[in-house]
């Protein structure tokens, strides 16, 4: 596509030590060694043109070097199709399905876990997660929460009770989220996990494998009171797991051991940054910025957005909002308007573009 002579489509963001080494090693995609993915439903369709590059070209001219990835439920979801051994036919699946989606009208909790499901099955193809789990130049970290208390229930009288009063903890301090919630990481390589979840709410590492992996994927989508938990994933022990978003929405941690020179790559619906799913309604709560110090940003410049249908990415009151055809047509075009953030990063990759133009954060 010719980029010349419009507004920019992508904006970069760069922590300190990022910034520095991208000025002086340029783009290779060597540079970086994990893959970061927010929550945040149907909005990471302004990300899919960047998802197919880095499926398509980008990391698939990677050497030996793995690549970690990291995400909570729908990115999460974009991650696995990273892992699997046909990565871009696997993220046209998911742009595909996912634009497509279809209810009944009034659609109830249960037909809309059904059509989660569905998707889920048809992203991962054949090799239901296989080939994900024994990836070995893709390591992929799932975060899943698991519920504890009121919020281990499917009944919205008990739930929503267990979720108003979690939110109000959260509100307080994010580390009273532990007392509802726990952090369950699911790896396929549990000796090396991404990021510092020591952050005061209780953590757990699970070995991801075969027999859990599509479980742990569904989980992590599992938006409360529209779409049903999953109970009992194997290797994780009993309980009510749900979407990861709950507790690492966006992240609030430092990427990567202190120790390790590589980078980090957060595509992402806008430079903002909320560390829970709560903190959405919390407007001064942000997560530390210091934490993205060897961590580039790329996301839309505000005046992509304002060229799209609607003028805003997509989010989940499109559901409500607008008729299935708008709905479908309005996602389908977005994730088509994508491909100039990959063209323009592109561009970057290949010198064709100053990295001057990464701003600091």
């Amino acid at each position: 596509m010719n980029i010349i002579n419009k507004q920019p489509a992508l904006t970069l963001h760069a922590g300190q030590s990022a910034l520095a080494m991208i000025k002086e090693k340029g783009l290779s995609n060597e540079l970086f060694k994990l893959i970061v993915g927010a929550s945040g439903g149907p909005k990471w369709f302004v990300l899919a043109g960047l998802d197919r590059y880095f499926c398509g070209e980008y990391f698939q001219q990677r050497n030996n070097n793995p690549l970690y990835t990291l995400g909570s439920s729908a990115g999460a979801w974009r991650f696995s199709c990273y892992g699997q051994n046909e990565p871009l036919k696997a993220i046209n699946r998911l742009i595909e399905g996912y634009s497509g989606l279809s209810y009944p009208a009034n659609a109830n909790i249960q037909q809309i876990t059904a059509q989660s499901e569905q998707l889920l099955a048809y992203v991962l193809g054949e090799q239901n997660g296989a080939d994900i789990v024994a990836n070995k130049q893709v390591k992929s970290s799932v975060v899943v929460a698991k519920s504890l208390g009121l919020t281990r229930f499917e009944h919205k009288a008990l739930q929503l009770p267990g979720l108003i009063t979690s939110a109000a903890a959260n509100r307080i301090s994010r580390r009273h989220l532990g007392k509802y919630y726990q952090r369950v990481i699911f790896s396929n390589d549990v000796d090396y996990i991404p990021f510092d979840y020591h952050d005061g709410i209780g953590s757990k590492v699970v070995a991801l494998e075969s027999a859990n992996i599509s479980q742990a994927l569904q989980a992590t989508g599992s938006i409360p009171l529209l779409i049903n938990g999953v109970k009992n994933i194997k290797g994780a022990g009993n309980g009510m797991y749900r979407d990861g978003g709950i507790i690492d929405y966006h992240f609030d941690q430092q990427f990567l051991p202190e120790q390790d020179d590589g980078l980090v790559l957060y595509p992402h619906f806008y430079n903002e940054f909320k560390p829970g799913w709560f903190d959405k309604y919390i407007k001064s709560r942000f997560a530390n910025k210091e934490h993205f110090d060897n961590t580039l940003i790329l996301c839309p410049s505000a005046e992509f957005v304002q060229s799209l249908p609607y003028q805003k990415i997509p989010d989940r009151k499109d559901f409500a909002e607008l008729t299935e055809t708008q709905r479908q047509n309005y996602f389908r075009t977005v994730a088509s308007e994508s491909e100039r953030l990959a063209d323009e990063f592109n561009e970057l990759v290949n010198g064709n573009q100053s990295t001057d133009i990464i701003r600091s954060l």
